[in-house]
């Protein structure tokens, strides 16, 4: 094998020259095309980076929203059983009240009527009364004395 020097040096220019059209065509738009592609990457990266942050903020916050909401929840029902738990015991004591007011009128009309029976009773024993005294006396004494006699006697009674 032999070298032959001009041929080298031909072939080392023409290495050069080819070197240096692909660097000024082809090696600047690769370049280029790598590092927007690295950028995109590189973006893309940081852009999920912060959106993963950005979702663990939504989560945590949403956790915070669910359990004030619970807690506002426990809160409410809290709040309408104590409600419930009060008009239950205003509307037991009204109907307390209503029964005893009921009850109260039963006793007082029952003590009009035992009343009222009674000075029928009374009347009625006055009228039997002077109805036996003036059989028994079979004399004639006016009915109003008969009556004071027979109030007299009722009162000692005790009728």
């Amino acid at each position: 094998m032999e070298i032959h020097i001009p041929q080298l040096i031909a072939t080392i220019i023409n290495f050069g020259i080819l070197f240096l059209i692909l660097r000024h065509f082809l090696f600047n738009r690769v370049n280029d095309t790598i590092n927007g592609r690295q950028n995109e990457i590189i973006n893309k990266i940081n852009k999920t980076e912060e959106d993963m942050k950005k979702a663990e903020e939504l989560r945590i916050e949403n956790e915070t929203n669910l359990k004030q909401a619970r807690e506002q929840g426990k809160t409410i029902v809290e709040e309408y059983k104590i409600k419930a738990e009060k008009v239950s015991s205003e509307l037991l004591n009204e109907a307390r009240e209503e029964a005893a007011t009921i009850i109260e009128r039963a006793r007082t009309e029952a003590g009009r009527e035992k009343d009222k029976a009674a000075d029928e009773i009374k009347g009625q024993v006055v009228d039997l009364a002077v109805l036996i005294s003036s059989k028994a006396l079979e004399e004639s004494i006016d009915e109003e004395q008969h009556r004071r006699l027979i109030k007299d006697f009722i009162a000692k009674v005790g009728i």
